[in-house]
């Protein structure tokens, strides 16, 4: 995890619909038919809570949580709350396949943990260096195919980190894309996750959607899906507690740039403030928020899942990575808003005309309207009944930090 006294990092994790598995010999012909992992149900988690009991596995699924970190042990617990689990163990690691007894026990590990239908994914490491991607390609490549049904799971450095951290050189733009380009190319991951952390005491960090942008164009390139890890607590003097508007701020913005998985940096852990829970595992205010936010995510992220994202537009925001809507962009804004944060449209659809649009009021402390132009009538989405409906004057009323989708009326 990176530390640096303004903003580290934190694991996170995927999840997916599960798919079936076949009991198959490891590496046998009947191992490599099963069909390899695609994104299914969006992916919401986190990083650093409690051990996986049946009253916080029971916390995860009221909250709206669909995967939970544990050890193969934990399986039964999560399948008993329609939980699925990141399994973390020591012989998840490069340096097993270089010792025939512990590639063995690693071999029996995945003969155990790939049938169970609570299993979704292996945790391999946090925030590697590009030194470590062809170590971590090869063993990418032995769970492949053993066990292409499920995701191994690696999470990357932020933009901030330093060309040190990230085994690149030059400034933050060149230095981090020849690190995800390395990345790609050496490790082959079937998802791109990451994480960045922007609320400090003295203000907001200006490369967050710089890191959005990059993660979304390289996992594009890839044809990969992407997960975001945001900031959830504070564990520094220079950082904050973001408020729940904040949270919604970020869970919206990920889903706008495409993202199909987001993650939350701490559940709760020692030395953090904030979070979803108290050390005692009493839900924060955050928790009951979440309950709605998460949900909305899913169902936003499943209906933009057979779409691409063609295009993030901001209609005020002058950030690096921030890009403004073309002058023939199906979806705009009519009027500017009040707030300077203005708008982000994230465009989508299945050729290069984008036909849908989730619409995010970037102000996370006020209210906005929303007064879209369009060629044609408008529907919106309801992510709580997951249906559409006509909107009437292609207006949308936006909460602080919340995203609305809408899509060309068929």
């Amino acid at each position: 995890m990176l530390k640096t006294p303004l903003q580290p990092s934190a694991w996170a994790a995927g999840f997916c619909v599960l798919l079936l598995v076949c009991v198959a010999v490891p590496g046998s012909a009947a191992s490599r038919s099963i069909p390899a992992w695609k994104p299914g149900t969006p992916i919401v988690t986190y990083w650093a809570g409690p051990g996986l009991t049946d009253a916080f596995a029971r916390q995860l699924a009221e909250g709206g949580f669909n995967l939970a970190w544990g050890k193969a042990a934990d399986l039964d617990t999560a399948a008993r709350h329609g939980l699925r689990v990141m399994v973390h163990d020591s012989l998840l690691s490069p340096k097993t396949l270089d010792d025939p007894a512990q590639r063995d026990k690693l071999d029996a590990l995945i003969a155990r943990v790939r049938p169970h239908r609570a299993f979704y994914s292996y945790f391999l490491t946090d925030e590697p260096g590009a030194a470590d991607f062809p170590a971590l390609g090869r063993l990418v490549a032995y769970l492949r195919e053993r066990d292409p049904a499920h995701l191994p799971y690696i999470n990357l450095f932020p933009t901030y980190a330093s060309n040190e951290q990230l085994g690149t050189r030059g400034d933050s733009v060149t230095a981090y894309r020849a690190h995800l380009e390395k990345y790609l190319a050496e490790v082959r991951p079937p998802l791109v996750s990451y994480d960045h952390y922007q609320f400090g005491v003295k203000g907001d960090g200006v490369q967050y959607f710089l890191n959005l942008a990059l993660i979304r164009e390289a996992s594009q390139a890839a044809a990969v899906p992407f997960l975001n890890i945001v900031q959830a607590c504070t564990w520094s003097p220079s950082m904050r507690v973001p408020t729940t508007n904040e949270v919604r701020y970020l869970i919206s913005t990920t889903a706008a740039y495409g993202a199909q998985g987001v993650s939350y940096y701490v559940y709760c852990h020692p030395g953090h403030t904030g979070g979803i829970a108290l050390p005692d595992g009493t839900p924060t205010p955050l928790y009951h928020a979440l309950k709605i936010f998460n949900r909305e995510f899913v169902a936003q992220a499943r209906e933009l899942l057979p779409l691409r994202s063609l295009g993030v537009y901001h209609t005020s925001l002058t950030e690096a990575g921030c890009v403004p809507p073309p002058a023939d962009a199906p979806f705009r804004v009519a009027q500017p808003s009040a707030s300077a944060r203005g708008f982000l449209l994230g465009c989508f659809g299945k050729a290069s005309q984008p036909t849908h649009c989730l619409v995010v009021n970037l102000d996370y402390q006020a209210p906005a309207v929303a007064n879209l132009a369009v060629a044609g009538k408008l529907q919106r989405f309801n992510p709580r009944s997951v249906k559409w409906s006509r909107l009437p004057n292609s207006s949308l009323e936006l909460a602080p930090g919340e995203g609305q989708l809408v899509r060309l009326a068929r």
